[in-house]
């Protein structure tokens, strides 16, 4: 079967009708420009053949194969081939009848697709079918070698060169069917594994329920029965209790009627006992009403007028106290004031005296400069006098300096003549006394070293004696620092004994104070290390102050308990300390992000305040004083309380509807809304906020009394160990400086001292006379030189005097400046030492005033204090009238609760009269309805053994049986009411079975059961049906092994000729990898001349495409097919194998027709026919020659000359 001729129409390029007929049966070629349409023939037939990775034929969909993508109006695309069946051997199944055979493909845009085979429409898989009998299977192709495939088959891995062996061997069939075969094994699992999920899922779960219903339905018979049987032993008991029920009722009707009788009469007593009782309590209540509305009154009345006097009285006492307390620290704060301006005023004292020292020295200055302006004034006039000055600034003649020059020199020479001689004598004298010095005992070197040896030890001991001064005090002598030191130690200790008592004294008034108030004692233990002590805000009472003491026993009150309650950060702090703080009694923690406050409305509050004003009602909350952090604290314990300032306010408030509110007098007294009342006298005891002020001070004063105690013990300790020190240093250099002075007097007293002294003396004198000899020298020198220069002077005298008038001129100027200078700084150092005088004036005036304000302030509390101890007495006094009002009272509330005794106890006789009348009604009621029940009993007793011998037939006969012994309805022996209990227990049984019963569930059961063992005998076929594909497969495989070994010996001989005739003097073979089988992969082994090649990347890129296209020609050879297309295989191929390609597919596969795209003249000159493809106005078109006999010679000489060319070139490289 080959192609005779290719109908396009809109495929590709080819958008017009075009036939390419007279096709060879053995060898085609196509050729044609780049891009003119000749690899689409290709692609057409590979289209028609049913190809299904379109890539392949370079498109991404079957819309892309429409010419223009069906844009130029063309919109399907359409091949037809016409193949030639005349070789019946090589037929399609089902086709051998036909001669010719037409296959046809379409696909329109929009997706439509079909196959048309002899004009007859056919679907897919026949058309796969009828090529894939013949051997070309276009999804897996061995005949179609396109572009790129050379390259794809040199970089193929052994097990994908192995599966082309497979394809040409037919072998990939086999792999087919097994896959197929494991396919069909999976569905053979898949379909076990359902049928067993069928058996473990519904059928076996819905057998054991059946059977479970088989068993409940059994036993709902068995239970129907026993029902049966106990609902007529019930029935009869109730039939023979209606009986007795009905003769029983006549004697309870008279029983019961003659109670009722009883009771009446009992009721009529009751009722004249209680008219008596409630005249003798109304009264009593008259009287007690008159003494509540006077003398009770009154009485509240006093002790509310005597509260208020004691607690104005007390509210005076506490701001006087107040007062005192604040002139104290008034006081304080003057004298530390005071001290202060002292300190500055000495400062300023010592600023003053050092400007007056600036002055002093000024004004020195001054003094000099003043003498140097008048010397300089002089020395002008000298000068403007014809007078000239001379070294001692004296006006002389030039000739009287000159003559006093002259004696200046001859002075000089007398004096230089006298050192000479006495210098001479000296050191004659000095080398007799140091011959003699050297004679003498070398002992004084000894005592001389020893001396400064202890000179030395008593400086060293000095330096460190000074190092120990301390606090800045600088001592001249050790004897000065020793006595500082102990006048320092002495009041250190002093203040020490001072602050021990003051704080004996603080400590003990804490003490006391804290024995009046235990409860404000708060201690703890810090839970861990480092603890961080603000967590723990303290006691609530040490929280807050009280903005006016008079409200501090109402505040009291409203707090109560929770005022010793302790104030944590958080739950965390506070569990911490409960559990590790090692607590000394219980306590209630607030943790501040925890604790649930409330506070009144504005609402509640102004309507309070409408109702007595609102000067006399306040929240308890708004009457203390605390910092922002602890608000949730202060409403928790403050927040819903009001504060009146009298009982009937307080009461006012408390009680009204709009209000509603716990409210506290000022003096303690609550009224709860909720009807309880508190109050009466108070202990006598201070409050305790009254009295938390007073001891915050004392705590605070005492703590810093503490810190001054524990600084100056430090100081003194530290004092202590310098003073050792020093009294040490002392002793050891007193003994070195009487050490150093015994070596001294020993040294002074020694010869060879004296004699050391004679030579000093002559050493100085030696050094005296040659100063004089230098000196004499020099005044000598200088004489003579002043006597030139006056010589010179009196030669141009006229030109000098003038030179000295200017310079004369000059020095009064500098002076005149000097002066000015001076006279300026003069005054500015005036101005400052007269502004630091006013300093120093203003800071003693001051002093002044704080002496006359602290005698104020002393005047001013010993007033107070007399005042305090006059309103101490009329505090107490004021107390003591309460206490007697207080007790006025309670004896009265006594006598009125001693009238509300009385009353109460002839009310509860009252009322328990009243109870028993009530008693006695309800009995009767209850008796008249047991009257009425019984005779509704006894009728509807003889109602039901009417109906029950109605409803049940078998009473008539069975009567005589009930209660009788050893029968059926004994009821000794069978107990009714059991039977009862039993019979309604099995009922509400009946009544469940009866719903989930099922009475079908036998034969249900017995369908299950033929189900069940179907399904099994399925699952056996499956399996037996997977064991015979399993062995099918294990024949399969051998069979494949077999071919494929037979398909690789002759491929791989066939590829080695192939190669060996296209490159000549080369070899080539198939061969599994090293220490692999040939079932696990092949791969190539080349050899030029006798070197195999390790790698084919050694070869060049021509060598390596002739080893993939000389195995592709082997696969042809070994199972040709009917048809194959090349497409450019020969484009990485020099001319000469080109050519050898073209004659080896002419001359040695005549068995197949071939298809080729070629480029190159060596291949397409040896087809038989040549088709020529060209593009014209976009579309591609075809032309069709026959290859001629001079073509094909001239083809040869071609490839001749070719083959002479690569000989030469091989000489070359050879040579």
């Amino acid at each position: 079967m080959y192609i005779k001729s290719i109908v396009l129409e809109g495929f590709k390029s080819y958008a017009e009708r075009t036939e390419i007929s007279g096709f060879d049966p053995l060898f085609n070629a196509i050729t044609g420009l780049n891009g003119s349409g000749k690899s689409n023939i290709l692609d057409s037939i590979c289209f028609l053949l049913g190809i299904s990775n379109l890539s392949q034929v370079r498109a991404s969909n079957l819309q892309d194969l429409v010419y223009k993508n069906g844009l130029a109006g063309i919109t399907k695309a359409t091949v037809s081939i016409t193949f030639d069946n005349s070789n019946k051997k090589q037929s399609p199944l089902g086709f051998e009848t036909h001669d010719e055979i037409t296959v046809t493909r379409q696909v329109v845009i929009g997706g439509r697709n079909k196959y048309l085979i002899n004009g007859v429409n056919a679907n897919n898989m026949r058309v796969q079918d009828l090529f894939c009998s013949v051997g070309l299977n276009v999804n897996n192709p061995h005949f179609l070698i396109m572009q790129g495939r050379i390259t794809k088959v040199l970089n193929m891995k052994p097990p994908e060169i192995l599966a082309m062996i497979e394809e040409a061997a037919g072998t990939r069939m086999y792999e087919c069917k097994k896959i197929s075969a494991q396919k069909t094994i999976e569905k053979k699992d898949a379909k076990l594994k359902e049928i067993q999920t069928i058996l473990d899922e519904e059928i076996t779960p819905a057998m054991e329920k059946l059977k479970e219903e088989r068993s409940s339905y059994l036993e709902y018979q068995k239970l129907m029965r026993e029902i049966e049987h106990l609902s007529r032993l019930y029935v009869a008991w109730q039939f023979v209790c209606a009986e007795e029920t009905k003769l029983k009722s006549a004697e309870d009707l008279q029983l019961m009627q003659a109670s009722i009788s009883e009771l009446q009469e009992s009721m009529q007593k009751n009722a004249a006992r209680i008219q008596v009782l409630s005249e003798e309590i109304k009264a009593l209540e008259r009287s007690r009403d008159k003494e509540v509305a006077g003398v009770l009154k009154t009485l509240e009345e006093t002790l509310a007028e005597a509260q208020r006097v004691d607690t104005k009285a007390q509210s005076a006492l506490d701001i006087k106290k107040q007062n005192l307390k604040d002139e104290t620290k008034k006081r304080k704060e003057l004298v530390k004031n005071m001290e202060e301006d002292k300190k500055m005023m000495a400062a300023k004292e010592g600023e003053v005296a050092k400007a007056m020292e600036r002055l002093k020295s000024v004004q020195e200055e001054g003094q000099k400069d003043a003498e140097a302006l008048e010397a300089a004034q002089q020395h002008f006039k000298a000068v403007s006098a014809g007078l000239s000055a001379n070294e001692d600034g004296e006006e002389a003649t030039l000739a009287g300096q000159m003559m006093t020059c002259k004696n200046d020199i001859s002075k000089a020479e007398t004096e230089a003549k006298q050192a000479q001689m006495k210098l001479k004598h000296a050191q004659q004298e000095l080398k007799t006394k140091q011959a003699q010095v050297k004679k003498m005992d070398s002992g004084y070197k000894k005592d001389q070293d020893a001396f400064e040896a202890v000179q030395k030890c008593r400086d060293k001991l000095q330096t460190e004696l000074q190092k120990l001064n301390y606090e800045g005090c600088t001592y001249n002598t050790l004897c000065n620092a020793i006595t500082c030191f102990n006048g320092r130690e002495e009041r250190l200790m002093e203040q020490k004994r001072r602050l021990s008592c003051e704080v004996n004294q603080l400590r003990e008034k804490y003490e006391s104070f804290m024995g009046q108030f235990p409860n404000l004692r708060f201690e703890y233990k810090d839970p861990e290390k480092n603890w961080d002590r603000t967590k723990v805000k303290g006691l609530v009472a040490n929280l807050f102050s009280v903005t006016d003491v008079c409200n501090a026993t109402a505040l009291e009150v409203v707090a109560g308990g929770r005022l010793y309650n302790v104030v944590v950060d958080n739950e965390v702090t506070g569990k911490k300390i409960l559990e590790k703080g090692e607590l000394k009694r219980r306590y209630t923690i607030i943790p501040l992000n925890k604790i649930s406050a409330r506070t009144l409305n504005d609402k509640v509050v102004n309507s309070a305040k409408g109702l007595v004003g609102e000067d006399n009602v306040h929240t308890a909350l708004s009457l203390v004083g605390y910092e922002s952090e602890l608000r949730k604290a202060m409403e928790y314990v403050f927040g819903t309380t009001l504060v009146c300032d009298t009982l009937d306010n307080a009461k006012k408030v408390a009680f009204n509807k709009h209000v509603s509110t716990k409210t506290v007098t000022l003096g303690g007294d609550v009224f709860d809304p909720q009807g309880t009342l508190t109050g009466g006298a108070r202990a006598q005891t201070a409050s305790v906020l009254s009295k938390l002020a007073e001891v915050k001070d004392v705590q605070d004063c005492l703590r810093a009394k503490e810190a001054e105690l524990v600084s100056v013990e430090k100081e003194l300790g530290s004092l202590k160990g310098t003073a050792e020190k020093y009294r040490q240093l002392k002793q050891q250099l007193d003994l070195k400086t009487e050490e150093a002075q015994i070596l001294e007097t020993k040294l002074q007293q020694s010869s060879f001292h004296k004699q050391q002294e004679e030579l000093e003396n002559l050493h100085k004198t030696i050094e005296e006379s040659e100063e004089i000899l230098k000196k004499t020298k020099e005044v000598q020198k200088k004489a003579e030189e002043k006597y030139k220069v006056l010589e010179n002077k009196m030669k141009n005298a006229e030109a000098e005097r003038e030179k000295e008038l200017k310079t004369a001129q000059q020095k009064l100027n500098q002076a005149k400046s000097k002066a000015d200078a001076f006279n300026k700084k003069l005054k500015e150092r005036q101005q400052e030492a007269d502004a630091v005088a006013l300093e120093l004036e203003e800071l003693k005036r001051e002093q002044a005033g704080y002496e006359q304000q602290i005698q104020a302030v002393d005047e001013a509390m010993k007033a107070i204090q007399e005042q305090i101890s006059a309103m101490t007495t009329e505090v107490a006094a004021n107390k003591e009238a309460v206490r007697e009002a207080q007790e006025q009272l309670s004896q009265q509330k006594e006598v009125i609760l001693g009238q509300e005794r009385e009353i109460k106890g002839k009310s509860e006789e009252a009322n328990r009269l009243r109870e028993q009348n009530n008693d006695a009604q309800l009995k009767i009621k209850e008796l008249e309805h047991n009257i009425s029940k019984h005779k509704k009993d006894s009728a509807d007793a003889a109602a039901r053994v009417t109906r029950m011998l109605a409803e049940n037939d078998w009473i008539s006969s069975e009567r005589h049986f009930f209660g009788q012994p050893n029968s059926a309805y004994d009821f000794k022996t069978n107990s009714p009411k059991e039977a009862g209990q039993r019979l309604k227990r099995l009922e509400e049984t009946k009544d469940k079975l009866e719903r989930n019963i099922n009475r079908r569930a036998m034969n249900m059961l017995s369908e299950a059961e033929e189900r069940y063992n179907d399904l099994k005998k399925k699952k056996r076929i499956v399996e037996n049906d997977k064991a015979k594909i399993l062995e099918t497969i294990k024949e399969l495989d051998q069979k494949k092994n077999e071919a494929l070994n037979v398909a690789w010996q002759k491929v791989n001989k066939d590829f080695g000729s192939i190669f060996s005739t296209l490159l000549p003097g080369a070899n080539a073979r198939l061969a599994p990898p090293e220490g692999c089988g040939v079932l696990d992969g092949l791969e190539f082994k080349v050899a030029l001349g006798n070197t195999w090649k390790e790698n084919l990347t050694e070869l060049s890129g021509g060598q390596r495409s002739l080893v993939a296209l000389s195995l592709i020609l082997a696969m042809l050879l070994f199972k040709p097919a009917p048809i194959y297309i090349l497409d450019e295989v020969d484009a990485a191929l020099d001319l000469s194998h080109t050519q050898n390609i073209g004659q080896m597919l002419r001359t040695h596969f005549t068995h197949s027709q071939f298809v080729v795209v070629s480029l190159k003249d060596g291949m397409f000159t040896n087809a038989n026919v040549l088709f020529k493809t060209k593009f014209v106005d976009g579309i591609s078109a075809v032309t069709r020659t026959a290859q001629t006999h001079e073509g094909k010679v001239l083809a040869q000489r071609a490839q001749d000359k070719a083959k002479a060319k690569d000989k030469r070139q091989r000489q070359i490289l050879a040579s």
